[in-house]
């Protein structure tokens, strides 16, 4: 059974900083490329950063370049997002997604993957 389980959402002033992790179990987590995403209600998922099975990056979105760094532990299977300079339209929730194979070096494309449920990220004054 596989589980991906995001954290460390909340609110956060314009300009402030942001850690997310996201867990795994289930699956070969260290062979998989990564990726997180995020979405406002009524709009579509976006796709804002991935990382190969080995841990390059493999896609960036302009709207967070030079703001957001992803990285990851096999060791403890835990993928995390370094959100710096947040911005109100950073306002969102942030998913993470496992690739449904292994070894690729794209991003996890939905539906296919393994999803988490998501984790809420505030921007407000």
């Amino acid at each position: 059974h596989v589980h991906v389980a995001e954290s460390g959402g909340g609110l956060v002033q314009p300009g402030g900083s942001l850690t997310l992790s996201c867990t795994v179990s289930g699956l070969t987590f260290e062979s998989r490329a990564m990726g997180w995403f995020r979405q406002v209600p009524g709009q579509g998922r976006e796709r804002i950063i991935c990382i190969t099975w080995t841990g390059d990056y493999s896609y960036v979105s302009d709207s967070v370049k030079g703001r957001f760094t992803v990285s990851k532990d096999d060791a403890k299977k835990a993928l995390y997002l370094q959100m710096n300079n947040l911005k109100v339209a950073d306002t969102a929730t942030y998913s993470c997604a496992a690739d449904a194979q292994t070894y690729s070096s794209g991003c996890p494309s939905p539906p296919f993957g393994y999803w988490g449920q998501g984790t809420q990220v505030t921007v407000s004054s």
